[in-house]
C-alpha cells in the first residue's frame, strides 16, 4: 500500500504540475488550481497511471506503454508524455522516446527531469550535438546544476576537448577537487599531448589522496612524456623510498632514463629487475633485446645486454635467449660460441622461425650484411623451405658481394613466391652480377609486370643492356626511367655515363650529369662520370679537375684511375698517364687494356 501511495503522489506531482501551468494561464487563484488539477484527472486515468508505474517498476515496459498510452485518452499531461518517453527508452525505441520527451518538454518547459530524458535520449543515438543543446538549456534553467555540466563535459570531451576541460573547471571551481573530474580532465590532457597540464591535474588528484603511490607513477610518467625529467626522477625517487622493491616504480625509472638516452644509468634498474624470479620471462627478454637493438647505434652497450641475457639465462632454458646471446657472440666475433647458442636454440625450439627472421632481419636493417648472412645460414639448415630465411640470407650475401652463393637461395625464394617483387629484382640483379643477363632480363622483366614504374628496376635494366650493348633498348628503358622520376641520380648517371661512352648526344649526357651530381655531389661516380663526358667533349682540363675529385673521394676504383691515365695522356703528360694506370692496374689485375696502355705508352 506504501509503495502504491508513493506512486499516486508521483502521479499528482507529474500530472498537477503541469495541470497548474494550465490553469495559471487562466486563473491567478492558486486555491483553485490545486482543486482544479485534482477535478481534472478522472479515476480511471489515475487508476491506469498506477498500473502503468507498477509496470515500469517490474521491468514490464511495453504492458506500461500501453497503461500510459490509455491515460492519453482522458488527459494528455506532459509527466504522462514523460513516462511514456522513459518506457520507450528502456526498450531503446528511441524514436518514440524522442517524440513523446518532445511532447512533455513543448507542454512544459521548465521541468529539468524532462530535459534530462531527453538529452539522455539524443546521447544514446550518437546525437552529440543535439544532447549538448538540451543540456545547456537544463544549465539556463538551473546555473547550478552540476549533473548537466557533468553531462555535457562527458559530450564535449571527444570533439570539444577544450571545451571540455572549461566546463570541468568550472564543476571544480564549485565542488572543490573531484576525483571523477580530474582524472577525466587529466585523460583530455593527455590525449592532446599536453602532458605538462596533465601533470599538473594529477597534482591536484593528489591533494584527495597524497599517498597514492599509482597517481605519484602517472605524475611521473606525464613529467617524463613533457621531457621534465629532473620532476620525473624526484617523483618515482619518492615511490621507491618507501617501497624499494616495487617493480614497476624501478621499470619507470628506467624509462625516464632512456627517455635522456642515458642507457647506462637505466641498465643499473634494470639489473635489479632481471634478478627478481617474479619477473616475466618475456619482459626480460624485452629488456635484453631493446639494449642489443641499441648496441647498433652504440657498440659500448652490447656488454650490458650481454649481461642481461646471461643472467637471464641461469634461471630459465629459453630458446629467445639463446638466440640473442648467439647474435651477440657473432658482433663479438666468437663464431664458435654463437653456433653453439644457435643449435641450442633450436634444440628448444625447432619449429619456430619466426625469430630467426627477426634476427636475421635486424641485421640485414642494420647493414651488417655478413653477420646477417652467417645467422640466416644456421636457420636454412632448420628451414630450408621457407621463402623468408631463403631471401634474407640470399639478400644478404648479395650485399656481401658474394653473389655466386647468392644464386641458389634467391632462385629457391623465387621458387617458393614467384610474385614477390624483392625476390625477382634481387634475383635478377644478382643474375647480371655474374654476367647472365639473358636470364637477368627475364626476372626483371617479370618483376616489372608486378611493378612497371618501378625506375630502380628500370635502371638496373638498363644497366644489363647497356652491358650488352643493345643501345636501342637501353635507351629506350633509361627514357622511360626519366618519364617517371626526371630527377632520378642514379638513372642519370647511368644513362650519362652510357652515352659518353658511345662518344653520342654529348650535351644532353652533360646535362644528365648535372642533374646527378646536383643530387649527390660528392658521389665520386658522378664526379667520374662528369670528367669523363668533358674527356669525351676534348675539355681535358675540366675533365681532370673532376676525375681527381672522384679519386679524392674514392681511391680504390680501378677506372677512375684509368680515366685519369687516359686524360693526363691526352694533356701530354706520359709520365702521370703511365703512373695512373698502373694504379689501375693495381686495383684491376686482371684487365688486358691496362697492360697494353702501359706497355705502348699511350691510349
Amino acid at each position: 500500500m506504501l509503495k502504491y501511495f508513493v506512486l499516486i503522489i508521483t502521479f499528482l506531482f507529474y500530472i498537477g504540475c503541469s495541470s497548474q501551468k494550465e490553469i495559471t494561464n487562466n486563473d491567478n487563484s492558486e486555491s483553485s488550481i490545486t482543486a482544479d488539477t485534482l477535478q481534472i484527472l478522472n479515476d480511471d486515468a489515475m487508476n491506469l497511471f498506477i498500473d502503468g508505474s507498477i509496470a515500469e517498476a517490474k521491468g514490464e515496459y511495453d504492458s506500461a506503454i500501453n497503461y500510459f498510452k490509455n491515460v492519453l485518452q482522458f488527459e494528455k499531461k506532459p509527466g504522462v508524455y514523460y513516462a511514456l518517453a522513459k518506457n520507450y527508452l528502456y526498450l531503446n525505441k528511441l524514436s518514440l522516446a524522442l517524440q513523446n520527451a518532445k511532447k512533455a518538454v513543448g507542454l512544459d518547459s521548465t521541468r529539468i527531469d524532462f530535459y534530462n530524458i531527453l538529452s539522455d535520449i539524443y546521447s544514446n543515438g550518437n546525437q552529440y550535438d543535439s544532447a549538448a543543446v538540451v543540456l545547456n538549456k537544463i544549465i539556463q534553467i538551473d546555473s547550478s546544476d552540476l549533473n548537466a555540466y557533468y553531462r555535457l563535459a562527458r559530450i564535449y570531451e571527444n570533439n570539444k576537448p577544450m571545451k571540455a576541460i572549461s566546463i570541468y573547471n568550472k564543476i571544480t571551481n564549485v565542488i572543490g577537487p573531484d576525483w571523477n573530474v580530474l582524472m577525466h580532465v587529466a585523460e583530455i590532457y593527455s590525449n592532446l599531448g599536453n602532458f605538462s597540464d596533465a601533470a599538473n591535474t594529477i597534482k591536484q588528484l593528489l591533494t584527495i589522496d597524497p599517498n597514492n603511490f599509482a597517481l605519484q607513477k602517472l605524475l611521473s610518467e606525464y613529467y617524463q612524456r613533457s621531457k621534465n625529467y629532473d620532476e620525473a626522477l624526484k617523483v618515482i625517487n619518492e615511490v621507491l623510498q618507501s617501497n624499494p622493491d616495487d617493480l614497476d616504480a624501478l621499470n619507470r625509472k628506467a624509462q625516464i632514463y632512456l627517455a635522456e638516452n642515458n642507457w647506462v644509468s637505466a641498465s643499473k634498474e634494470y639489473d635489479y629487475i632481471l634478478s627478481k624470479p617474479n619477473v616475466p620471462v618475456d619482459l626480460k627478454i624485452k629488456i635484453g633485446a631493446s639494449y642489443f637493438e641499441q648496441s647498433f647505434k652504440d657498440s659500448t652497450l652490447l656488454p650490458i645486454a650481454e649481461k642481461f641475457f646471461k643472467t637471464i639465462d641461469k634461471d630459465t632454458a629459453v630458446w629467445q635467449v639463446k638466440m640473442y646471446l648467439g647474435a651477440i657472440a657473432i658482433n663479438q666475433k666468437k663464431d664458435s660460441l654463437a653456433i653453439d647458442d644457435f643449435k641450442e636454440a633450436t634444440k628448444l625450439a625447432s619449429w619456430n622461425v619466426e625469430t630467426w627472421v627477426r634476427l636475421g632481419g635486424l641485421y640485414f636493417d642494420n647493414k651488417k650484411y655478413e653477420d646477417a648472412a652467417k645467422v640466416m645460414t644456421e636457420a636454412i639448415k632448420s628451414f630450408p623451405e621457407d621463402f623468408r630465411i631463403n631471401l634474407i640470407l640470399g639478400l644478404s650475401l648479395a650485399q656481401s658481394n658474394h653473389n655466386k652463393e647468392a644464386k641458389p637461395y634467391l632462385k629457391k625464394a623465387v621458387d617458393l613466391n614467384p610474385k614477390d617483387i624483392t625476390a625477382l629484382s634481387a634475383y635478377g640483379f644478382t643474375l647480371s652480377q655474374l654476367k647472365e643477363n639473358t636470364e637477368a632480363i627475364k626476372y626483371l622483366n617479370e618483376a616489372l609486370k608486378i611493378s612497371p614504374n618501378d625506375v630502380n628496376l628500370l635502371g638496373t635494366l638498363g644497366l644489363i643492356y647497356d652491358g650488352e650493348k643493345d643501345w636501342v633498348k637501353c635507351d629506350s628503358i633509361y627514357e622511360k626511367a626519366l618519364e617517371i622520376d626526371s630527377t632520378n641520380a642514379l638513372i642519370n648517371n647511368n644513362y650519362a655515363y652510357s652515352l659518353s661512352e658511345r662518344g653520342i648526344k654529348l650535351d644532353k649526357a652533360l646535362k644528365m650529369a648535372k642533374v646527378a651530381i646536383k643530387a649527390e655531389p660528392t658521389n665520386s661516380s658522378y664526379l667520374d662520370t662528369m670528367g669523363w663526358i668533358y674527356f669525351k667533349m676534348d675539355d681535358y682540363g675540366k675533365a681532370k679537375d673532376y676525375v681527381d675529385k672522384s679519386i679524392k673521394i674514392n681511391s680504390k676504383n680501378s677506372d677512375v684511375y684509368e680515366h685519369l691515365g687516359d686524360i693526363e695522356n691526352k694533356m701530354g703528360n706520359k709520365k702521370e698517364a703511365k703512373h695512373a694506370w698502373e694504379k689501375a692496374l693495381d686495383l684491376n689485375k686482371n684487365k688486358a687494356e691496362l697492360k697494353q696502355k702501359i706497355e705502348k705508352g699511350e691510349s
